[in-house]
């Protein structure tokens, strides 16, 4: 059973992350510690209690579709509107629409929460805050007078229209169509696959964000618009009218989040889905993008969850199996398997991947506040390009530590861990998505290196590496022994990072764009790594006033890290810097011929 890590999240929030320059401005002057406690607990509480025991029961219902209606698992109902009724989906919206206007970083907080008690549960609440986002920046007051309350309120859900079949990561290819009305609404048509909570019974009404071409738009992404395409049309008065011409075809057989229903949606087999623009016509990505960049990080918050669940699951299995006799063991019979050595690495492996996945997520949030309330323009470009430069990291490497941590977890476990009763194989299956929707983390590594190091003429990443180092610096000038070679393996990783950023720069520079995309994926590990092992470093400085098991905890997780994990980067950066030729030279069409 999970149990919510609400003093590991705090703590990360207050002494690793940052949340201390969220409360001492002006804007959040209301967020003390107590209310920060308050609301960590309670969400806790929920996840543990409310959402955490249902989380077996979707995986193995599903979402049937039948005469045209997606139902979702037994509980799901009744579990959505406690939620709504608790406050949770307006976390970080608007006061105006009715939200409580709190930082992203307590929102990431108790999505963790949430992923972690199901993941097939939070996604559907995620894309409705992606589009509540969307729409409180780009769409017109009148829609916003329109949709907006009931969709802080999560009386309606929103979802995100981009994939079709031809157009999955190239945005280019979008064929869905939209006509104008002389009413000044739009009729949209076409076809729509792998829409998150598409059709579902949990609310009255959907509210579809739907990316379309206009006859008249230029080619590629620049001649693509957003429209707000809602399940039921609304009335004047709010309530709703006829329904629109919008339909579910089919939903997808999955090999996890079995309780998210993954829809191919239909746009106007009936002359036409009613809609209206948000934003500017031909100018729909960039709204768009609102909701991706926030999905992105919601979706790193994915792998963190599973990653919590399923190392409290292999943790328990490993405390009470027993199984032969440990090195040392003096007590007569077999020895719980928490106690090899074997076990013991691949606990500890879990535990400090997982924690890098919390404290890298929550700096990306905290970026994220940090830009929002900045006043000066050269602080606000500092936390922006700081946002714009962890949201590739935040997704991309605690995906890939979810599925490791969920894959170990199957391991520990034994053969039983591939019995689908255990349970831990449903986190291996959950978890494998992550890498792969809102952008693979290929395409995370692609952005990486070719939009984000750049940042400032490339002065940002340099800036962040110094960073890094100062910790570095600050584990050495400690001189606590229990840190072992940290300061040593962490300074040794920061200088792989910096040889492989020059490497990128140097092959951007001299237009070898081909050389620098070959290994974007392991410099954006490398990157990643770094920082995680940072972060493990600055938490156990941090925590010299927690008691003395705290505090040794902290420290071995980051010792255990830097000795181990961050040994990669040596072999990552080798890659990075050798394997350009051979993997240009690669040509898998012939061998498929």
């Amino acid at each position: 059973m999970y149990r919510a890590p609400v003093d590991e999240i705090g703590f990360t929030l207050k002494h690793v992350c940052g949340l201390g320059d969220l409360q001492s401005n002006q804007s959040h002057a209301e967020l003390g510690d107590d209310l920060v406690d308050a609301i960590l607990t309670e969400a806790g509480r929920f996840a543990s209690e409310e959402i955490a025991p249902l989380n077996s029961v979707a995986d193995e219902h599903g979402t049937p579709l039948s005469d045209g209606k997606v139902s979702t698992p037994p509980g799901w109902r009744e579990l959505y509107h406690a939620w709504i009724e608790g406050g949770w989906n307006g976390l970080t919206a608007s006061p105006d629409a009715g939200g409580q206007g709190l930082p992203q970083m307590l929102s990431v907080a108790a999505l963790e929460m949430w992923n972690s008690g199901s993941m097939a549960f939070a996604i559907g609440p995620t894309l409705t805050m992606g589009a509540v986002e969307a729409i409180e920046k780009h769409a017109s007051d009148e829609l916003q007078a329109k949709y907006l309350e009931k969709l802080v309120s999560g009386e309606w859900m929103g979802t995100m229209n981009l994939t079709e079949p031809q157009a999955g990561s190239d945005l280019n290819a979008l064929k869905a169509r939209a006509e104008r009305n002389e009413d000044g609404s739009y009729r949209i048509f076409g076809q729509k696959i792998f829409i998150t909570y598409g059709d579902h019974d949990l609310t009255d009404n959907i509210i579809h964000m739907v990316l379309a071409r206009l006859p008249d738009a230029p080619a590629g992404t620049r001649g693509i618009s957003l429209f707000l395409v809602p399940k039921f049309l609304v009335n004047d008065d709010g309530s709703l009218g006829e329904r629109n011409d919008v339909k579910v075809a089919g939903v997808e057989h999955k090999m996890g989040i079995h309780g998210s229903p993954t829809c191919t949606m239909i746009y106007g087999d009936e002359g036409g889905a009613t809609g209206w623009l948000v934003g500017e016509e031909n100018r729909g990505l960039a709204c768009m993008f609102t909701m991706m960049n926030n999905a992105r990080l919601a979706v790193g918050v994915q792998g963190l969850g599973v990653a919590e669940r399923a190392y409290q699951h292999a943790l328990g299995y490993a405390v009470d199996r027993k199984q032969g006799r440990a090195p040392g063991e003096t007590q007569e019979g077999m020895s719980p398997i928490a106690r090899h050595p074997d076990i013991k690495r691949m606990l500890l492996s879990m535990k400090s991947k997982t924690q890098v996945a919390r404290a890298i997520c929550y700096a990306c949030a905290h970026a994220i506040d940090m830009s929002n309330i900045a006043e000066e323009a050269d602080s606000k470009t500092f936390w922006s390009e700081r946002a714009s430069l962890l949201t590739p990291i935040a997704k991309a490497l605690p995906t890939d530590f979810g599925v490791e941590v969920a894959s170990l977890g199957v391991q520990i476990h034994g053969g039983m861990g591939y019995i689908e009763e255990t349970g831990a194989a449903q986190h291996l299956r959950d978890a494998r998505i992550a890498p792969i929707y809102e952008g693979t983390n290929g395409i995370q590594s692609i952005d990486f290196v070719m939009r984000k190091l750049p940042l400032s003429g490339g002065e940002h990443i340099k800036g962040f590496i110094q960073e890094l180092q100062e910790i570095a610096d600050e584990v050495a000038a400690s001189n606590r022994s229990e840190f072992g070679s940290t300061a040593e393996r962490l300074a040794a990783s920061i200088e792989d990072l910096r040889e492989a950023t020059d490497y990128m720069a140097t092959a951007q520079a001299e237009g070898r764009v081909a050389d620098a995309l070959s290994g974007a994926t392991p410099y954006l590990r490398v990157a990643g790594l770094v920082l995680g092992g940072a972060l493990l470093a600055k938490g156990a400085l941090r925590s010299t006033s927690e008691p003395a098991p705290k505090l040794g905890e902290r420290t071995l997780l980051a010792r255990s890290f830097c000795e181990t994990v961050l040994g990669e980067t040596a072999g990552l950066k080798s890659d990075i810097l050798l394997s350009a030729e051979a993997i240009q030279a690669f040509d898998a069409e012939a061998l498929a011929s």
